[in-house]
Parts: C-alpha cells; structure tokens; sequence
C-alpha cells in the first residue's frame, strides 16, 4: 500500500530560525541526497553506516547552498521504516527553499501533510491510534495533554485494545467451531463461562469510553461562555481572566460583536473561555450576528459566566433570566454580580436576593479592581467538578476513538442478550465479529482511504 516515490518536506517550523531540518524518505533516498552532498573527505553517503551523521555542503552544481549536518536512519530502523534522510541545515527560509528545490529537481516528490506518519503507519511501525497520538503530542499545550498522548504514542491504549481483541477471537473461535459440528450437536463453549468472559470484555470497553470526559477535557478543556448584557464587564473580566488585553473594553454598548476566545489553565484544567456579544434589543444587523452567536455559545458550553451588572434594575435583570435559563438546562451556571465596587454595602445587602431561585454558584466582585476575581478561580474549579484520575490510566480522548468504543459496547451487549436467549451460535458470531471490527478500526487493522485520508490530512507538513 505504500507509495515508493522518494518524498521530502521541511520538518521544522516555518519561517527563520537558528537550524531547519530537511527530511527525506523513500528507498533511495540517500543515494538522491549523494547527488547534491559534497563531504570535504570525499565520502559517499550511500556506504556510511546507519544512525550516523556527516558534515558538508549542499551544492547546487558548482554553487554552495549551505553547510549542513546529514543525519542517516536505513529501513527498517526509521520513523517511517523506510531509508530516510535528515538535513540539518542554517534556518533561512531562503536556504530551506533552495534546498527542497533542489531535491524536487533530483526527483523527490514534496510530501503531503501527515505522509511521514502514514508511512510510519503502513509501514507497521506504529498503529493508528498511536500515529493519531503523535498529532496531540505536537499540539499539547499542557501538562495533562502531554501526559496523554505521550502514552497512547507509546501504546498504552493500543495494548489494552490488541489484548481485548484477542480475547474476543477465542470466543469467536469457539463458537464458529461449534458451527463446523452443527450436525453432530456438539458444545465446546460453555455458554456461562463465555457470558462471563463477554461482561468482563464489555466493562473494560465501557471504562475506555466513559474516560472520554476526562481525555476530552483534557485535550480541549473545559467550554466556558461568558454572558450577560452589554457592559455588564464581561470583556473585563476575560482580560482579567487570562491575564492580558484580549477583548477592548469600552463604555460603548454592543462594543463586543462577534466571538473571542482565548485558554488559561487552572491547577493543571484547561479552560476556555468564550467572551460573547452582550444581549439587548437592536436593530444592528451585526450586533444581531453577535447576539446569535452569543446564544449558540451559550448551548456549546458546560459552565455559563453570567456577569450581571449590579447597578442594573431588578426587574431588568429578572426579564433577562426569562430569555438566558431556558438556553442553560444542564449547564453549570455561575451569578457573577460585577460593579460591587459601585454599591454601598447597604445597596450591596439589597441586591443579595437577586435571582435567588436559579440553582448557581454566585459572587460579588469587581472586575475593575480586581476584587474576588481569585475566589471566582476557587468556584470555576469547583464547577469543572473534574474527576481524580492517575496520568498512567488509559485515558481515551479523541471522538473517533469513542465513537468505536461505543459502537462495539453496543455489538457486545447483544452478544450478551443473545446468551441469556439462547440464539444460534451464527449469531453470536456476528456480533462478536462486529464488536472486533469496531476496535479494530481504532488500531487500524480494520480501515478504509477515507478514515485514512481524514485523519492524516489534519497533520502538519513534515509530520
């Protein structure tokens, strides 16, 4: 299945830099590379050992582009598992362009996005989870993330799925050969001991799915839709949140138009909150546009912001929560009374009845003066509500992942059914069989072009 055109991409980050890397793979590499590499001793890369590394210059026929560092890995001990070939070049983006050029005129083919990691994968150095892995290995941003796919990358969720299918093969096997002998009537599965064996397989399938909440999290972090309406401090607070000027703040009504969002992570949970369009009665076409989004947001989120402006009239505040609640079921809502500063403490101790029928967290602050905002950290933690889990636990989280997981549950659990009712064995081995094809897709020994395709397509170029 792999293609065995020679293919090179830059592997480091675009633009200038101190050092840029040039990779190559495809049989025939090193010999391409010869081509344009001139080492001072003369040598020839192509009879240098594997895993070493050799000073020169690439040459564009008798011009020198750059003086360089070539790294040499022979198949199959690679990344991709075929010969590839790492040019370490100065990080000029002219010089990086000079030397792909020069590649491509030799007969290399520029490589598509994710192609060094899909050889990697058809090539049978790594499985499909594990290539998926070492994209959220490049785009971890926090400790947890990285825990995360570092593991998955090393084939910790692969080796629980590979032992739950092996298992599920001896039960297939058994009851496939009983069909063999359907005339002679013969049992060599004991039904018991085989639903036994199919309720432990089902509860470890379930246990990978149900840490998707946590790997998703994870991953993503937890939605947080700031609301309320307009200068009510929602901007401010944002800013204050994630320690710098993201959103302006202004005392124009309806100055926040359209979506910002921005992370900050709070003992070790990510949090990303999402600063929206204030909500009012206008007929700005654009602040509608806004307002829309606004209530989009508001359904996306697990926790709601409400900020609501203290010095606001009750009963204004009242006829807001009539539009906000219904767009809120089952979220986690947090009152954040902003402006106390404003109030007298008398005022303060009158407003302490607001909205007192909405089940939510409530806090008075002032997002200008910064009061209370470290109190409002303590009660975000406390809505994330994030279980306790062990960093070494196989912890699933990508929705591809848990979409399989869910669909072989539900092939497993009739299975089980079918073993409390006594169904023929032809069956049973259906939808054992369909319950493996499941967890086979996420390793990729069950896959198609187009699980293929969408998944290497998201990669960086290089990778």
């Amino acid at each position: 299945m792999t293609d065995q055109t020679i293919i090179c991409a830059i592997s480091t980050p675009p633009g200038s830099g101190g050092v840029a890397v040039v990779r190559l793979s495809g049989k025939g590499c090193i010999g391409l590379v010869d081509k344009v590499f001139v080492s001072p001793s003369k040598k020839i890369l192509a009879d240098c050992r594997a895993n070493t590394i050799h000073y020169g210059e690439i040459r564009k026929e008798d011009e020198v582009v750059d003086d360089v560092l070539i790294s040499l890995f022979r198949a199959p001990h690679s990344y991709t598992g075929e010969d590839t070939v790492e040019i370490t070049c100065h990080g000029s983006t002219y010089i990086q362009q000079q030397i792909l050029q020069l590649l491509v005129s030799e007969g290399c083919r520029l490589a598509l996005p994710g192609e060094f990691t899909q050889r990697a994968f058809l090539n049978g150095k790594m499985d499909l989870s594990q290539a998926e892995a070492v994209a959220d290995l490049i785009a971890s941003t926090s400790a947890g993330m990285h825990k995360l796919a570092l593991n998955q990358m090393r084939g910790g969720f692969s080796n629980e799925l590979i032992n739950l299918r092996a298992q599920l093969l001896d039960f297939v096997s058994l009851i496939e050969l009983e069909l063999d002998f359907s005339e002679e009537d013969v049992e060599f599965a004991n039904r018991l001991h085989l639903k036994e064996l199919a309720q432990n397989i089902d509860s470890a399938i379930t246990r990978l799915a149900d840490s998707f909440s946590v790997g998703n999290v994870i991953k993503n972090g937890i939605p947080v839709a700031i609301i309320g309406e307009t200068n009510a401090g929602k901007s401010t607070l944002l800013n204050l949140l994630v320690g710098e000027e993201r959103a302006i703040v202004s005392d124009i009504h309806g100055t926040t138009r359209d979506v910002i969002e921005d992370t900050i992570n709070l003992a070790g949970i990510t949090f990303r909150f999402i600063d929206t369009a204030g909500i009012r009665e206008t007929s700005d076409t654009i602040e509608n546009l806004g307002i829309e989004r606004t209530y989009r947001k508001l359904e996306q989120a697990a926790i709601i912001l409400w900020v609501i402006d203290l010095t606001t009239p009750a009963e204004q505040i009242e006829a807001l929560s009539l539009t906000i609640l219904p767009k809120a079921v089952d979220k986690r809502i947090i009152l954040v009374f902003n402006k106390a500063d404003l109030l007298s403490s008398d005022e303060l101790t009158m407003k302490q009845n607001l909205l007192n029928d909405v089940p939510a967290e409530r806090i008075f602050i002032s997002a200008k003066n910064r009061s209370n905002t470290d109190i409002l950290q303590d009660i975000l933690l406390k809505a994330a509500a994030f279980p306790d889990y062990n960093p070494n636990d196989v912890i699933v989280s990508n929705v591809r992942h848990f979409e399989a997981l869910t669909n072989a549950h539900a092939a497993l659990q009739r299975a089980i059914r079918g073993l409390d009712e006594g169904i023929s064995g032809d069956f049973l081995s259906q939808d054992i069989r369909e319950c493996m094809h499941y967890l086979g897709e996420i390793t990729g020994q069950i896959n198609n072009d187009e699980i293929l395709g969408n998944i290497f397509e998201r990669f960086c170029i290089g990778k």
